[in-house]
């Protein structure tokens, strides 16, 4: 257990730090390999977690490549100058619209998108407004808190949702009719708290003027017409696909094709460019991490927690709202992707009832959504936020981001996993 626990840590360390330039894909992969090389995991085992993590993983790099092709068409621009011109000149109505665009990106787009994405085109129509120091500290903060606290309503909002579902076999329509009033709750918990933190910063007034035409951010018409046409394919098609059981990532890569063909037709980009720019490593990563994972899977560390749950499942509130806090508590000090998949192998071996099993479920999305907010390295989101934000002139400390990460996640995560327990008992 000891030595799982050690390559584990040096694993996350060389992810975050990424010394001499080295990906997140080869830092994970020298971890996988170690691990195979100490005994910690087998050639089976190989298979066995490229099972779990495949369908997700994918569909990530489908949803990232639509998301790329869009912004690339000025998709992204051209919505946060429409929200912007719906704020009539109201400081506080566009910090409002601003959060709520940004949990519309989420559900859409994951939280990766919405943050990576969404915050750069937001910072550009900040700084237009003459928007600075305090006044963007808010707006970022709120995007990017926002980005990893409504990702819960689809499962295509977040990697650990596909996970999660794929692991346990919830479909589509059933995730959504449990998370999507869940997901409202975090909405309006999370709004509600980022305005009275930051409601003294926001300026009252801004100059309409300085705002561009939203037509003017269109450069590719096609490819911007085309994508309405493919997100509504999309829904549909996932709902469509849990019938005949088909995974999600094969809805989304027939998405990603059909918008990177247009795109390739239309002359105004270059989409061999922005396929080399897909993340691939996170591929790599994905499997790679996942295997250290399973090594601690391997020493013991879920028979540990499975005990653990067990003892908190008394009934679907304690099951609930102790797991909830649990994966939180351990997305926040070793990252919520391999948290998610450690909390499901818990679950799994817990001894509870099917009823406290099914609140454990959905709280280790929840534990593992929200949980990442709390410190910097929750998330590798985050921390290629934190990049953004650097190169645009502002600075957030690790500080700083702990001291609002706690205020901030916890009480959203109490009032979303008490929603959760309620949307399940009414069930």
């Amino acid at each position: 257990m000891l030595t799982a626990l050690i390559l584990f840590v040096l694993t996350l360390a060389l992810v975050i730090v990424q010394p001499f330039k080295l990906s997140i894909g080869w830092s994970a992969s020298l971890g996988a390999v170690l691990a195979l090389l100490l005994g910690l995991v087998s050639l089976q085992d190989v298979q066995t977690v490229w099972g779990l993590i495949w369908n997700a993983t994918l569909t990530f790099i489908a949803l990232i490549v639509i998301s790329l092709l869009l912004d690339e068409a000025g998709f992204f621009k051209w919505a946060a100058l429409h929200v912007s011109r719906w704020g009539q000149g109201s400081g506080k109505r566009l910090f409002v619209l601003m959060v709520v665009l940004g949990a519309l990106v989420t559900c859409v787009f994951a939280n990766d998108g919405a943050a990576l994405i969404l915050t750069p085109i937001m910072l550009e129509i900040l700084f237009a407004l003459g928007f600075r120091g305090k006044v963007a500290l808010a707006f970022v903060m709120a995007v990017g808190f926002i980005a990893d606290a409504t990702s819960l309503p689809l499962i295509i909002s977040n990697l650990t949702n596909i996970i999660t579902a794929d692991y346990f076999g919830i479909g589509f329509g059933e995730y959504a009719r449990v998370m999507v009033p869940v997901n409202f709750a975090a909405l309006l918990g999370s709004l509600g708290l980022l305005y009275w933190i930051y409601h003294k910063s926001i300026p009252a007034r801004y100059d309409m003027a300085a705002l561009s035409e939203p037509h003017t951010a269109i450069r590719s018409r096609g490819v911007f017409l085309s994508g309405w046409a493919v997100l509504l394919v999309l829904l549909v098609g996932y709902f469509t696909a849990e019938r005949f059981h088909i995974p999600v990532s094969f809805i989304t890569i027939a998405g990603a094709i059909w918008l990177w063909v247009v795109g390739g037709q239309s002359g105004h980009m270059s989409t061999r460019k922005i396929l080399r720019n897909a993340p691939w490593h996170i591929v790599v990563f994905s499997l790679g991490m996942y295997l250290v994972v399973y090594g601690l899977k391997n020493q013991g560390l879920t028979a540990e927690l499975s005990t653990l749950l067990e003892q908190m499942g008394g009934n679907l509130w304690t099951g609930t709202l102790g797991a909830g806090f649990l994966m939180a508590l351990l997305s926040s000090l070793m990252n919520n992707l391999p948290t998610v998949l450690i909390g499901a192998l818990s679950i799994d071996g817990a001894q509870v009832s099917e009823t406290v099993k099914q609140g454990m479920v959905y709280a280790n999305i929840v534990g593992s959504d929200l949980g990442p907010k709390i410190t910097p390295i929750g998330s590798l989101a985050t921390l290629l936020w934190m990049h953004v934000l650097a190169l645009k002139g502002i600075q957030v400390t690790w500080g700083y981001y702990f001291k609002m990460g706690i205020l901030l996640t916890l009480p959203v995560l109490l009032l979303t996993l008490t929603t959760l327990v309620l949307v399940l008992q009414g069930l």
